[in-house]
């Protein structure tokens, strides 16, 4: 059945409209969001996809085909921030957002449909919050912009369930286009779609999903984040895109003076870094020299896996094993802990690394990978 046929056989009436917003991969860029720095994602053809109606009752129904637990029943005027709610919190956020920016919006029957896959970094909650945030927008008149309606989706992950999340989810998820990439300023939301057509070039962007998550990432995120705030104060700025990569060293010479604190020093080290490193892969791409930036790929792994500590060991095998097999790059992408890799690979080398990969992970002992291309695809949308 489709998710509109769904709908109707859940709430007894056919839905006032369908949409749909994608997941994401980032390309290069990792955890320089929240530190007002630049990112590169790409949406994925993995989509949420949601039917929705209007109500005027202050009532909130949402339901998940993906999901046992039936349907989700809220009031609009009794959300709370930190509350619970496990799934349904975040499209519930998203109606707590809206309204707390003083949007009209009176309720609503949300039934939800993903093809996203949970857990492995590829922003399955972005994905729900934007096409929450679109239909809402669409269905209330509100007249919002992508960038607006992603900095509701952030807020509503940030404010509501908890999360301190950047905003490069949410942007990639509202914003990003077909066969492109999304050059992202987290500043400002200014933004330019880049050319990303791997199959012209005769490429592939595989996404390697370890499928495992690690408890260590719990709470991880908010302690590096805290970090690198930290680490701003003492260095005299807003935040850590402020800092030259080209005076770096010194910067690290003052933390040390500063504060003496080998952590904060090398998240700050891997920060600086990962920024220009989103700017040298831009410039590649710009070039036409789409290859040269596999090895960018790697050496943002090593950071994240060396100066950030964000990586594990199966990420670190995908690596390994995909590099040593011939790929031109590859790394973590996400948050860490777990989750995905992506891997920058000649076509015609596509199946021999997808097989050493999943040779070395069974020597391992490791569960068997899921792997699958990367297509950059549309960002969020009515269907």
């Amino acid at each position: 059945m489709s998710v509109a046929a769904d709908f109707e056989a859940l709430y007894g009436t056919a839905p006032d409209g369908v949409w749909a917003a994608p997941g994401r991969v980032n390309l290069i860029g990792e955890y320089t969001d929240f530190n007002e720095g630049f990112v590169l994602p790409l949406a994925l053809p993995h989509t949420t996809v949601a039917a929705v109606s209007r109500r005027e009752d202050g009532v909130l129904r949402l339901h998940s085909a993906d999901i046992d637990g039936g349907i989700v029943q809220l009031d609009v005027d009794a959300l709370e921030p930190l509350s619970g709610g496990g799934w349904a919190a975040y499209p519930a956020a998203v109606v707590w957002a809206l309204r707390e920016a003083g949007h009209r919006v009176t309720g609503a029957d949300l039934h939800f449909r993903s093809t996203v896959p949970t857990g492995a970094g590829l922003s399955s909650s972005a994905a729900l919050e934007v096409v929450t945030a679109l239909a809402l927008n669409d269905l209330f008149g509100l007249g919002l912009t992508g960038p607006e309606l992603a900095r509701t989706a952030q807020r509503a992950e940030n404010d509501f369930v908890g999360v301190p999340c950047g905003v490069m989810d949410q942007m990639a998820s509202a914003c990003a286009a077909d066969g492109h990439a999304l050059h992202l300023d987290t500043r400002d939301l200014s933004y330019r779609q880049v050319p990303f057509d791997l199959a012209r070039e005769g490429l592939r962007l595989l996404v390697v999903d370890t499928r495992v998550k690690h408890e260590l990432g719990d709470g991880a995120y908010a302690e590096r984040r805290a970090g690198c705030e930290a680490g701003a104060r003492a260095l005299g700025v807003s935040h850590l895109r402020d800092v030259d990569a080209a005076t770096l060293p010194d910067s690290l010479a003052r933390l040390d003076e500063v504060l003496g604190d080998e952590r904060i020093r090398r998240y700050v080290r891997h920060v600086v870094s990962d920024n220009a490193r989103v700017e040298r892969v831009i410039a590649l791409l710009d070039a036409g020299e789409i290859r040269a930036v596999g090895p960018v790929l790697t050496e943002g792994h090593a950071s994240l896996r060396d100066d950030l500590r964000v990586s594990c060991p199966e990420l670190d095998l995908v690596v390994e094993a995909a590099n040593a097999a011939g790929a031109l790059g590859a790394r973590m992408t996400g948050g860490g802990f777990g989750g995905s890799a992506v891997v920058l690979v000649e076509t015609d080398r596509a199946e021999a690394v997808t097989a050493a990969v999943e040779k070395a992970f069974a020597e391992a002992g490791h569960a068997a990978p899921g792997v699958f291309p990367a297509v950059p695809s549309r960002g969020a949308r009515r269907l």
